[in-house]
């Protein structure tokens, strides 16, 4: 079994690079939207993206546009930040090189770097697309070289697992929080302004041109619900985020003993199938917000059951295993 402490080290790598490509592209479509609104509708676009990231009890509505782009991007005191996360992915990737390929370290070591040499100042002065698209790019370039040069083995698994537990936090706010802000409307019309929003939802998803495949161009917000939370295929779904996890923790658990892996594979499990076997029309009428709030949940008990099993377990356990 692996060590403890390193498979603490590539879980949280995983998530915090996860976090920083995913703060990246909801900038990018907040910029994006911005140019279809007036200029006196920038402030309350940004504090409408610290919704979407689930940060709306920091005091940051108390501060203007460009403080919350700062905060977001750049502020190393705020721990969700893109530079924030890319400093603590770049430190748990340090502390298990002998583990990474030197393709993965190099590459995650050069996007810091790349980060770091940007301010807002100079991220503004130039194109703030290029600076988002380079942390995007960043990540998944990562991604394509840990899949290509990292054994599948364990480690491995913990990279997808952070992952995939944390794509599944993320999707369940935005999807949670654009919900709250913008109801699905009892005709299932919507005006030209929230026309916008929910291809913007879309976009920050990564899924507007797949869901064009499946739907056509029209965002119904009934249909753009079941193709984020239900859809099996789509990599940034929630039940396909789900799944993932829970086949890379299985693998984890085959390598350990019975008794220490039940927990967590029950609650993911669980989570599983309540993705699994949901249906559009009952999340609706039950309320979209109360089916990803019980998502959130569940992610942070399978979370703790996690370091309890694999991570801050008891070294009685870890004897007896």
């Amino acid at each position: 079994m692996m060590l403890s402490r390193v498979a603490d080290s590539l879980y949280w790598m995983s998530r915090y690079l996860e976090r920083a490509e995913h703060t990246a592209r909801l900038m990018e479509v907040q910029i994006n939207l911005l140019l279809d609104r007036s200029p006196v509708s920038e402030d309350q676009r940004w504090h409408h993206a610290m919704s979407l990231l689930g940060l709306t009890d920091d005091g940051s509505s108390e501060l203007d546009g460009k403080a919350v782009i700062h905060r977001l991007a750049f502020d190393v005191t705020h721990a969700s930040s893109i530079l924030s996360s890319l400093m603590s992915a770049r430190e748990n990737a340090r502390q298990v090189r002998e583990q990474i390929s030197s393709e993965m370290w190099e590459q995650v070591n050069r996007l810091y770097h790349k980060v770091r040499q940007t301010d807002l100042n100079s991220m503004a002065e130039s194109n703030p697309f290029e600076f988002l698209v380079t942390v995007r790019e960043g990540v998944h370039l990562f991604k394509g070289v840990t899949n290509s040069t990292m054994t599948h083995g364990e480690g491995y698994e913990f990279i997808r697992l952070g992952r995939y537990l944390e794509r599944t936090r993320a999707l369940a706010i935005l999807i949670g929080a654009h919900f709250r802000e913008f109801p699905l409307p009892p005709d299932g019309d919507i005006g030209t302004g929230e026309h916008l929003e929910w291809i913007g939802l879309l976009r920050c998803c990564t899924a507007f041109e797949a869901y064009c495949k499946f739907y056509g161009a029209d965002p119904r917000p009934d249909w753009v619900a079941e193709f984020l939370l239900l859809n099996p295929r789509f990599p940034h779904s929630l039940r396909y985020s789900v799944n993932c996890a829970a086949h890379s923790l299985i693998a984890i658990s085959e390598t350990s003993a019975e008794r220490r892996k039940s927990e967590a594979n029950r609650l993911i499990g669980r989570m599983q199938a309540s993705v699994e076997f949901a249906e559009i029309g009952e999340v609706l009428t039950g309320g979209v917000q109360e089916f990803l709030d019980s998502i959130q949940k569940q992610c942070a008990a399978v979370h703790e059951a996690l370091y309890l099993t694999y991570i801050d377990y008891p070294i009685e356990a870890a004897l007896a295993g």
